[in-house]
């Protein structure tokens, strides 16, 4: 891959929120988790590039996306995989995924020291961003109709995309920090495992736990089972808790040192 450099732009406040995978509250909660894993070196070289805390970055990539200089990041935030559930580089997307916004990010923090700090937090932003996305049951496109149709669940109107995006607040109670802590239950063992792998190990691994959604909900059901949420809760509690665990293993490998 060529070396390709994201630049900061200038922050712009946006009127109108994108539609954001988990929304902040579920985009906040991998954040808290990766920070329960990261090493205490990593902490001190990332508050070198920022004087808050991540969460307050957990959905840049989406409020900003429309921005002019970062709008061809707008296709990064889903991806598709094919029948095995195996990575398919972009046959039905017309640019970039998810993925590919994974792997740029990896290739710029692996060489951060060399970046402007401008490029480092950009490409930060970019890192703990899809990483999220890359979890979430809505993002990883398996083969099928697209998930942006409309349904009901109980008196909530939307799309069925919709309703995963807001899983997360619907599922817990309290402040991400509370939340991560609840479902930071792996064993030392079990992380390792979880972090193990390639990019296209971990879609693969999405992509086989994300089909779940469509066993509860199939294709175009636009009345849904009522027990929608609490159904999701193992798939949504576990794509959270391991993109925590995965963003901290990245974090490291790039701060860590």
């Amino acid at each position: 891959m060529k070396k390709f450099v994201l630049m900061l732009t200038a922050l712009v406040i946006m009127a109108q929120q994108n539609v954001a995978a988990w929304g902040k509250y579920g985009h906040q909660i991998v954040i808290a988790v990766a920070q329960r894993h990261i090493s205490e070196t990593t902490k001190a070289n990332i508050a070198k590039y920022f004087d808050y805390d991540l969460k307050e970055d957990a959905v840049w990539m989406d409020t900003h996306r429309n921005d002019p200089d970062i709008a061809y990041t707008t296709a990064w935030h889903v991806y598709n995989v094919n029948e095995k559930h195996e990575y398919d580089p972009n046959p039905r997307l017309s640019k970039e995924d998810a993925i590919y916004a994974m792997y740029l990010a990896d290739y710029n923090l692996s060489h951060y020291k060399e970046l402007t700090d401008s490029a480092v937090v950009m490409n930060v932003r970019v890192l703990i961003h899809f990483a999220g996305d890359m979890h979430c049951p809505v993002h990883s496109y398996v083969p099928g109709p697209r998930n942006f149709w409309e349904c009901t669940l109980g008196d909530y109107k939307g799309t069925f995309h919709s309703v995963y995006d807001k899983i997360p607040a619907w599922l817990y109670k309290g402040k991400p920090d509370d939340v991560a802590a609840e479902l930071d239950n792996a064993s030392r063992r079990e992380i390792k495992k979880i972090q193990k792998g390639t990019l296209l190990d971990w879609a693969k691994q999405c992509g086989d736990r994300n089909a779940g959604i469509y066993e509860i909900n199939p294709f175009l059901t636009e009345v849904l089972d009522p027990d929608t949420v609490e159904k999701s809760r193992e798939i949504v509690s576990l794509q959270l808790r391991d993109a925590g665990y995965r963003l901290a293993y990245l974090l490291d490998k790039y701060f860590g040192k």
